[in-house]
């Protein structure tokens, strides 16, 4: 009951908080990962800067993962630039989250790079 509560309290200190939320998702207990993401997500759009500054310093995998669905779902242009280079990652699991945050993005230069990766992918040697 005090894990509960101790929660709850982290969690209502956190909410609108960008800083306690990252930290919280930061956590090596993969429930207070899933609701500090979820902090997170609610907040996206207004921090995408910070989302590409905590990004591009992540060290976790698991964190950095987290952190490209985020800046994926933020729909901001200011993403494009670090969805383009997880796209033509070797990690199947970044380049498969990048390419999701490219469809969500929906601009021409997106759909155009996404159009030139399946393209490659499939050996078509078309431009």
């Amino acid at each position: 009951m005090d894990y509960e509560r101790a929660r709850a309290r982290a969690l209502r200190s956190a909410t609108g908080n960008f800083n306690r939320s990252l930290a919280i998702m930061r956590s090596r207990d993969p429930q207070a990962m899933e609701d500090g993401f979820a902090l997170l997500r609610d907040t996206a759009r207004q921090h995408v800067q910070e989302l590409l500054d905590a990004y591009g310093q992540e060290a976790d995998y698991r964190t950095q993962f987290l952190l490209l669905e985020l800046i994926g779902e933020t729909r901001s242009a200011q993403a494009f630039e670090v969805l383009a280079v997880e796209l033509l990652s070797d990690d199947e699991v970044f380049s498969s989250r990048a390419e999701r945050g490219l469809r969500l993005l929906d601009t021409r230069e997106a759909r155009r790079l996404l159009w030139q990766h399946q393209n490659n992918r499939s050996g078509f040697a078309g431009t």
